[in-house]
């Protein structure tokens, strides 16, 4: 635990305030919870819905896992524990960082892993014994980009929503954060107005405000740099005010976009009370890392976890339908066997993007951006 952690620093004696990021201990914990949110999504798309999964499977998820299907439903809340994570990440990340470091290190993290699971997956779809449609050539293009959605273009990569929410927050905290440098109170500041402009946002029911400034996701991002600002200084009554507020309003979003009344023609019912549980473990979860009580979790391999998240919530969506096909209804292997084997096959191909793509690739992609010209 640091002495940050242990009482409050002075402001003027914080490192990180000068412009020269401070040496800090990996927080493996988050490593691990990464991992678990990104398991989370994956149980929800193999197993939690409907749609394209059940060509996979040969008939609905509701079949293959009677049972399981209605827990595997609340899978998709890992991506709000994803933004909270994010948040948390991002606001460490870019304190006392210049604007070209802070670029250099976001792009060369995203793109490497992203650009070969793009041209993997339409590869893959494009085979003539695989039953999903590939995106036409040019629109596998523009999705290199990942400017796609705002552009009107199919999606390669079923995820891919996610990483423009990601984007236009990085856009956001440089914009606001880190060209004018991380302090504490600008970060308070910009967190307090982006959680009003969102609000008022979503009263105005304006297109282009709702694009910018994200109201049903923006409450994760901030809570997340919230729980970073209590990480620095667990005494801060604002980060704390910050963490609650962004709670209640993150659990309503929630809840508004999850719940629906039950109906025999839904596949699956998300009571209010377990969407609000979950959301509630997971700012609870990044908390108690935040104040250093999950310190002990400081295990190796969680690193390994945090390195394969990425590439694995990638490629795991789409090429899990292969799989699940190729293993159930191809080979005849049980539900369950195929479940845990297209888990295990999508986290070795991870490995593999991540061994030979992104350890190649993201140093020198960081390199390049950060070169002073």
């Amino acid at each position: 635990m640091t002495s940050t952690l242990a009482r409050p620093v002075p402001e003027a004696s914080r490192p990180a305030e000068t412009g020269k990021p401070r040496g800090r201990p990996r927080l493996r914990a988050l490593d691990g919870m990464r991992l678990m949110a990104a398991l989370m999504v994956a149980a929800y798309h193999y197993g939690g819905r409907g749609g394209d999964v059940t060509t996979a499977w040969g008939s609905s998820p509701k079949g293959q896992f009677p049972t399981l299907h209605a827990y595997f439903a609340y899978g998709c809340l890992g991506v709000q524990i994803f933004f909270v994570i994010s948040g948390f990440v991002i606001c460490m990340s870019g304190w006392g960082r210049p604007l070209r470091s802070f670029f250099a290190s976001r792009a060369s993290r995203l793109l490497p892993a992203y650009w070969v699971a793009v041209l993997l997956v339409t590869a893959v779809f494009a085979l003539p014994v695989v039953v999903y449609d590939a995106v036409s050539p040019s629109d596998a293009l523009v999705n290199m980009t990942m400017l796609q959605q705002p552009l009107g273009v199919d999606r390669v990569l079923g995820v891919c929503w996610t990483l423009w929410a990601e984007v236009r927050f990085y856009a956001l905290f440089a914009l606001f954060v880190v060209v004018p440098g991380a302090t504490r109170q600008r970060v308070i500041l910009f967190c307090a107005l982006w959680i009003l402009a969102a609000a008022i946002a979503e009263g105005a029911n304006e297109p282009l405000l709702d694009l910018v400034l994200m109201p049903q996701y923006a409450p994760f991002f901030v809570g997340g740099i919230g729980l970073y600002l209590v990480h620095r200084d667990r005494k801060d009554a604002y980060a704390w005010g910050i963490v609650a507020v962004s709670w209640l309003i993150g659990q309503h979003y929630a809840v508004q976009d999850l719940w629906h009344a039950p109906s025999a023609d839904a596949f699956s019912h998300r009571t209010s009370f377990g969407i609000i549980l979950i959301v509630t473990l997971g700012f609870a979860a990044v908390a108690a890392i935040a104040l250093g009580r999950l310190g002990w979790a400081n295990w190796r391999w969680l690193t390994v976890a945090g390195a394969l998240t990425y590439p694995f919530y990638l490629v795991h969506e789409h090429l899990g339908w292969v799989v699940i096909h190729a293993l159930h209804r191809g080979l005849g292997i049980g539900s369950a066997e195929t479940f845990a084997l297209t888990i295990a096959t999508m986290l070795l191909l991870a490995w593999l993007l991540n061994r030979y793509v992104e350890e190649t690739l993201t140093p020198k992609i960081r390199a390049a951006l950060s070169r002073a010209r």
